[in-house]
Formats: structure tokens, C-alpha cells, sequence
């Protein structure tokens, strides 16, 4: 179908004129939209190292997103400039543009979402003042996002990242070291879960289905390298994992089962287009994965294979 604005999606383009998308195997990250206001989506694959390659576009470019998906399709959500409500999705595995999926219970952007195999959360964000609304959405459907419940604290410039059973909200813009958690399937308020290692925002999060992971950020004055980790399944706070390449904020982070990535994000000199990459196991500093087509910051990112996946 036709997305909101009245196109086919570049997909559906090719199928309806009978000609097929390649069709990509292996872990799959995806990294769309970013400052300065824009559609791309790249894609990588997170088994390996290299650069991005593009994959399409978003229907409305925008920065300030997120994004969560299932193994099979990826939804981008919220956003600047103006914040917006607008819930993009992609077929993970076929190139092409983005497709209208619904809306936000809010109009938000710099909010964080995480996701299970079935159900997306979007929580957090600045519409008209910080939010602490957590909504959701059934990722395999179409249609507009359900009150969920609340984070503990209203905030905006958080990341969220997941088990298959528990998604986790941390960190806040004006340099919040607040980490929440709350049981995907089962709507509800959030509980604390502990504290990250520096307090910050405009971070970026990834995980294993164990280890959460949390990347840069904004600490009140200065940017951050500081990566943390905690275990999803166990309330307490976050301990030093290691450091990224560079310090910087609103970088995105997605993952597979094993390894997390952070592409983009704001340093000290603008916008960079450069990839890092951990194992997630093991706790070391990061390493050159590669670059994102463009450089940009305050984008989202999902996958094929992260932890959130049972």
C-alpha cells in the first residue's frame, strides 16, 4: 500500500514492476536519519567490518529519532525539527525506502525505544516540555502507538536498550544518571534499576539478550568516551565497560548477539561519519569498525539480531 503521503515505497516500486530487490543476509544494522535533517538510511553488516552502504530513505527527514525493531522489520520513530509523531518501518532484509506506520501517542523527538521480538517501546522525549510517557506498539502490524505507562521521571536525551523479557530506559539531557527498567510484555510504570557510571544524556544504548550497553554522551559541560554496561536481568548500577574512539554525544548504537555498534554522533570538531564497534562479553575499549555514508549525530539505529530477540 501507498505510504502516508501517497508513494509506494521503493519495494513496492520494484515489485509492482516486477523487478526484486537484493535481499541481505547476516546481522543487519540499520542507521537512519540524523542532523542535519536528514532521510538516509544506511545499512551495515554487523558481523564484519566496513562501511555503511545506503538503504533508502525515511518518509520525513528528521534528527533527534529513535528506533527498535523485530529480526524482521525496523521502525523509526519521533524526531525534530518541529517533533513529530510520525512512526516510519522498513523490511530489514530489502533495500528501499521507508514506509508509514502510525503514530506516537505524543509528538516527541531526542526520546528512546527498545523492543522485544513482537512489541516496540518509545519512551521519554521533549514534545512541549520533557515527557515521561512510555508507549508501544505491535512491530509486525501497522497502526498508532498505546499509552503504555510512565518512566520514573520525565526526560528527554536518554537511550533504552533490551532483553527479550525487560527494556531498559538511562540516562537524561541535563545530565541524568537515572536508569529505569519495566517487563515489555506487561504495560506498567517503570521501576529504578540503578544508576549509570557518569551522569549524562544524548548517550546511545545496545545490548546483548544479558548485557546492556551504554555509549557517550553529554556530561552537563563536556562530551564522553564512557561506555558502561550492566546485566538486564539483575537491578544495580552500571560499571565501566571501556571507552569509545572518540568522546562524543547523540551517537546511535545497534547490535547482534554478540557485538554493539555506534556510529555517528557530535565531537568537539561537528558532525562524524565513523563506526565503532565492542564485543559485548568481554569489556575492552572500542575499535574502527568503518563510516556511516554521512557524517551526522542524533540519529536511530536497529537491527536484525540484537538482544531484545528471544
Amino acid at each position: 500500500m501507498p505510504n502516508y503521503q501517497g508513494v509506494w515505497s521503493l519495494s513496492e516500486q520494484y515489485q509492482n514492476a516486477g523487478i526484486w530487490p537484493v535481499v541481505l543476509s547476516g546481522d543487519i544494522g540499520l542507521f537512519g536519519g540524523g542532523y542535519n535533517t536528514t532521510n538516509l538510511i544506511d545499512y551495515i553488516n554487523i558481523a564484519s567490518t566496513g562501511n555503511a552502504t545506503d538503504f533508502g530513505d525515511l518518509t520525513v527527514a528528521r534528527y533527534y529519532l529513535t528506533a527498535c525493531s523485530s529480526d524482521t522489520r525496523g521502525l523509526f520513530g519521533g524526531g525534530l525539527p518541529g517533533a513529530t509523531n510520525v512512526i516510519d518501518y522498513v523490511t530489514i532484509r530489502t533495500q528501499g525506502d521507508a514506509t508509514y506506520f502510525g503514530d506516537l501517542t505524543d509528538v516527541s523527538g531526542t526520546l528512546a525505544s527498545c523492543s522485544s521480538s513482537t512489541r516496540g517501546l518509545f519512551g521519554g522525549g521533549n514534545g512541549v516540555g520533557d515527557l515521561n510517557v512510555i508507549s508501544y506498539v505491535t512491530i509486525a502490524s501497522v497502526g498508532n502507538a498505546t499509552d503504555f505507562g510512565d518512566l520514573t521521571s520525565a526526560r528527554s536525551g536518554l537511550a533504552a536498550c533490551s532483553s527479550p523479557t525487560r527494556g531498559v530506559f538511562a540516562g537524561k539531557y541535563t545530565a541524568g544518571n537515572v536508569i529505569d527498567y519495566v517487563t515489555i510484555a506487561s504495560a506498567g510504570n517503570a521501576t529504578d534499576f540503578g544508576d549509570l557510571t557518569v551522569a549524562r544524556g544524548s548517550l546511545s544504548s545496545s545490548s546483548s539478550s544479558t548485557r546492556g550497553i551504554f555509549g557517550g554522551g553529554w556530561a552537563s559541560t563536556f562530551r564522553v568516551n564512557t561506555i558502561d554496561y550492566i546485566t538486564i536481568a539483575s537491578a544495580g548500577n552500571a560499571t565501566d565497560f571501556g571507552d569509545l574512539i572518540a568522546q562524543r554525544n547523540y551517537p546511535v548504537s545497534c547490535s547482534s548477539a554478540t557485538r554493539s555498534v555506534f556510529g555517528g554522533g557530535n565531537t568537539s570538531g561537528g558532525a562524524v561519519n565513523s563506526i565503532d564497534y565492542i564485543t559485548i562479553a568481554t569489556t575492552s575499549n572500542a575499535s574502527d569498525f568503518g563510516d556511516l555514508t554521512v557524517a551526522r549525530y542524533g540519529g536511530g539505529a536497529c537491527s536484525s539480531s540484537h538482544g531484545g530477540l528471544a
